[in-house]
């Protein structure tokens, strides 16, 4: 059952979203990660060979760090990434046969939302958790505006948070954070910056920690 991994992504507050042209370097930055505090990512579908990317870091990782699979489009790859070793699934869409698969399977799972209807319809199909996207476009403003009235459905803003927005987003009622680009970022990628990378997870770490004690009134 999903509970564990469900606690596990609530307290670590991250969801590192590792998207590269290649990947031949993704078992080394998911070390970076780990090594910057960040123990859950999802490697997305968008990577080439995609299966077996998540199949190798999977297997060097084994249980360190919480391992899924992101930009999840139909049930048949659901199945595939879960096959391949991934413990949670995130989409960017609702599609209520990845969410059954997961249902079925005990598995974690994350389905794109953006419009109040979108959101609750992906929360009554069963997510864990709902992943607001494209939050680039909408921005902490919306999601509180989400959160508000939904106040019971644990959302997830992904995209368009960065050093500068993240406490934001927090403070505006997301559960945790969906990072992408501005943590595993295309240039460090290039230049296999894997100190960048880790540095980069430190800060984020640190923000929400102070975010969540400065809300707990610690």
């Amino acid at each position: 059952m999903p509970e564990k991994q469900l606690a596990r992504v609530l307290d670590t507050g991250i969801v590192a979203v590792i998207r590269a042209s290649s990947g031949d370097l993704l078992a080394d930055v998911a070390e970076a990660l780990l090594a910057g505090g960040i123990d859950v990512m999802e490697i997305t579908f968008t990577v080439p060979a995609a299966v077996r990317v998540l199949e190798r870091v999977a297997d060097q990782m084994e249980q360190r760090v919480l391992l899924g699979a992101g930009t999840i489009l139909d049930s048949e790859t659901a199945r595939a990434a879960l096959l391949a070793g991934a413990q949670f699934i995130v989409s960017p869409n609702t599609n209520l046969d990845v969410i059954r698969l997961c249902r079925r399977y005990g598995k974690l799972v994350m389905p794109g939302a953006m419009t109040p209807t979108e959101v609750v319809t992906a929360w009554e199909a069963g997510a864990d958790i709902v992943k607001v996207f494209p939050s680039e476009i909408t921005g902490p403003k919306y999601l509180k505006a989400l959160h508000g009235p939904l106040p019971q459905i644990r959302l997830m803003p992904t995209g368009g948070v960065d050093l500068n927005t993240a406490a934001e987003f927090l403070r505006c009622g997301a559960c945790a954070l969906g990072i992408g680009g501005s943590l595993v970022e295309k240039k460090a990628l290039e230049t296999s910056n894997l100190g960048r990378i880790e540095s980069l997870a430190k800060q984020f770490v640190e923000i929400v920690r102070e975010t969540r004690r400065a809300l707990a009134g610690g």
